[in-house]
């Protein structure tokens, strides 16, 4: 029998993001526009809250970019929403919800370093300190020591958003 142990709740989750957001703001404090890209699917719904939360700080234009990764082959082609042209010389966020090996999060920076930004960051709600590449998280909700075999989800439902250690 597993147990899952709620690590955030709605209200937490909800709390991290905004401290994310209000991060991602001063790091921008400059910029008129950012680019947010989540990671499909969970990333890309933190990237949606994110921006919402940064556009009540801030005056900063967020645009959301959906980025599309095959996670079970990263090597696979990566495609975006938005033209390359749409965020060159742009600062941009890559978010996605749980940093578990790292790999999904360094495939999706190397797929943005073909094209040169003024800034690029990353953002993750968990980060599992289980990393095989050397990778990080410039904004974190939470960081968490876990064992190999426990696994992390986010789920985000409506009115019920929680992080689960199973």
């Amino acid at each position: 029998m597993t147990t899952t142990t709620v690590i955030l709740d709605k209200k937490q989750i909800a709390h991290k993001l905004r401290r994310i957001a209000y991060q991602i703001y001063e790091a921008n404090v400059q910029e008129e526009q950012v680019i947010i890209a989540g990671i499909v699917e969970n990333g890309y719904t933190a990237a949606k809250k994110i921006k919402k939360l940064v556009e009540e700080i801030s005056p900063i234009k967020v645009t959301l970019c959906k980025v599309f990764i095959d996670k079970k082959n990263p090597t696979a082609e990566i495609t975006t929403s938005l033209k390359e042209k749409e965020y060159t010389n742009k600062s941009l966020i890559l978010v996605d919800d749980v940093l578990h090996s790292g790999t999904t999060l360094i495939y999706g920076v190397k797929h943005f370093l073909n094209v040169p930004l003024k800034q690029f960051k990353t953002a993750v709600l968990v980060d599992r300190n289980h990393k095989k590449f050397p990778i990080k998280a410039d904004y974190k909700g939470i960081s968490l020591s876990t064992s190999l075999n426990e696994n992390v989800s986010v789920i985000f439902e409506t009115g019920k958003d929680r992080a689960v250690l199973e």
